[in-house]
Order: structure tokens, then sequence, then C-alpha cells
């Protein structure tokens, strides 16, 4: 079979409903990955570790014009990104880097517990109310940190998190959308590195590996999703986005419950 249709499909479909939904394609990504992976024969022990890597390292790229459409409206608060940005890498460097070191089967539970809770945020539409200031600067890396540990974990940028946090502590909510987007990047970069790092220890990895990270897949996937992202964008002006989310987090629980389906030996 022809794999690399396979993966520009998966970019279409990822980059369309990022900008249809305006959320991060590593939570939707990482399940079909594995599904994808295992069929193509790749090591069931390296299959949600390749999966999560390649994911996230589609952020470090997806995510640049995504920071430059906020910060053109003004809508990025640049002083709150600096100073979550070291909690950030770190948390996100030392969680992907741990991950690697941690078995197929408990990092697909971690992973899919992470995926129904973002899931559950979107069908709810949890919306915390203003109700303190900022905390001081070891508060914000606390902060950081715990959103850097988890996106890494999830592969995702981290805004399911940052903009409850930044709307709590009375950061206005287009602010707060434009700021998590800045910190996607951070997140990528840190989480993609812990992944190489670790990985580079591996043996059994496809070639065109560098470390965790499938680059035939993520050169594919990103070529396409940075070309479909803007369509999604201009049909969410003419859908009920609202109702696209709840069924789209549906889809995720299924593809959370298919995944752990499919690693269950």
């Amino acid at each position: 079979m022809d794999w690399w249709v396979v993966y520009l499909a998966i970019g279409a479909v990822v980059g369309f409903m990022a900008g249809l939904l305006g959320i991060g394609g590593g939570m939707l990504m990482v399940p079909v990955l594995v599904l994808v992976f295992g069929a193509q024969g790749l090591a069931p022990e390296h299959l949600m570790h390749v999966s999560l890597a390649t994911a996230l390292a589609t952020i470090a790229f997806t995510s640049i014009s995504s920071v430059r459409a906020h910060h053109l409206h003004g809508s990025v608060d640049w002083r709150i990104a600096r100073i979550m940005a070291p909690g950030i890498l770190t948390g996100a460097f030392f969680a992907s880097f741990g991950a690697g070191a941690i078995p197929t089967w408990p990092l697909a539970a971690i992973f899919t517990a992470l995926l129904f809770y973002a899931s559950a945020q979107m069908l709810i539409e949890i919306k915390p109310s203003a109700s303190r200031a900022l905390p001081g600067t070891l508060g914000i890396f606390v902060a950081g940190s715990v959103i850097g540990v988890v996106s890494s974990l999830l592969a995702a940028g981290g805004a399911f998190l940052t903009i409850p946090f930044l709307t709590w502590c009375q950061v206005p909510v287009r602010r707060a959308i434009g700021t998590a987007a800045a910190n996607g990047f951070p997140i990528a970069i840190a989480g993609t590195a812990g992944y190489v790092v670790q990985g580079l220890r591996s043996q059994g990895l496809p070639a065109g590996s560098l470390g965790y990270v499938y680059l035939p897949a993520l050169f594919l996937i990103v070529g396409v999703s940075v070309l479909t992202a803007p369509l999604g964008a201009r049909v969410a002006h003419r859908l009920p986005v609202r109702q696209l989310r709840r069924v789209f987090a549906v889809v995720m629980f299924l593809l959370g419950l298919r995944m752990l389906a499919g690693l269950w030996r």
C-alpha cells in the first residue's frame, strides 16, 4: 500500500478540522497514527511513542501561522507568554523525555485519560469565570509546567488548559486564545526534543526516523495541513461550529477507545 497517500489524507483532514474548530490536530492525529503505524508493521512497543512524537512535531510547524494570525490582530499577550515559556519548556521536555521510558500500554492509558478529559471539556464547554488575578512569576511557572507536561503527553498545543487558566485569572478571552496559540510553539519544540533525545536510544525504529519522530509522515502531514487549515477557517463562518465541536468531541472519545482496543494484546 502507498502509505504516503494515507499521510496526505491525514494532513488534509487534520488541517481542515483544526481550521474549522480552532483546535490543534494532535489529539485527533495520535489515535489515527497508532492505527496506521500498526498496519505498517511498526513494533508494538514503539507505536504510542512514535505517534505522539510525530503528532507533536507537526504542531511546531502549524502553530507558526496561528500565532502570526493572532499577533496581527493584537490578541497575543507576549508578556504572559514570555513568563509562561520557561515552565512550559521545562514541563514539556521532561514529560516527553520520561514518556519514552513508559511502555506502550500504560502510555496509551495516560493519553486516553487526558483525551477523554479534553473531549469532555469540549463537549460541556467549561468556561470558568474570572475570579482572581494572575499569580506571580513562580505561580505562572508552575502553571506553565503543568500545561507543558499534560500537553506533551497528549500531543496538544495546550489551549484546552491555557485558555481556562488565563480566563480564570481575568485575562480577556480573545487575548487568552491568542496567548494560548503562542504557547503552542514552545510546547511543540520542547516536547519534540524530548521524544527525539529519548528515541535516539531506542532500537527497531523505522528508517527515516529522528528519535521517535517519523519524518516522512511529519513532512507529508504538515505539507497538506497548512493548505487545508485556511479552508477550514473559511468554512467555519458558514457552519454551526458549536454543534460541530460537540460531534468532534464524541469522535475523539470513540477514537480513543478504538486505539486502546487496537493496542490490547
